[in-house]
């Protein structure tokens, strides 16, 4: 391996960081706006059903990729319980009681 090599992968290895913290941002921007529709329509944060469906077809998916879908199912749940997380802050802003003061 030559320093070339080893800069040319550093650099895609950056370049991919980028797009996965992206693509995160943007998931989270959706994921806002569901917290608020599921906070105006008084639907629970957490949607077990939903969740179970997502790790199970995206442990497939990172199967077929070639990625170990325990690794994955590790990451994925990180993402979730911040999700829900945002949605029970976001719940907690729009049905707070106003204070008196």
């Amino acid at each position: 391996m030559t320093d070339n090599e080893l800069d040319r992968w550093r650099s895609s290895i950056d370049n991919i960081d980028t797009a996965i913290v992206s693509l995160l941002a943007e998931r989270f921007k959706v994921t806002r706006e569901v917290g608020k529709w599921k906070a105006a329509n008084r639907v629970t944060a957490v949607d077990a059903d939903r969740e179970r469906r997502q790790v199970e077809r995206l442990r497939a998916l990172a199967s077929e990729a070639g990625l170990d879908p325990d690794f994955l199912e590790r990451f994925l749940r990180l993402i979730i319980d911040e999700v829900v997380s945002h949605h029970r802050a976001i719940r907690d802003d729009d049905f707070e009681t106003p204070s008196p003061f």
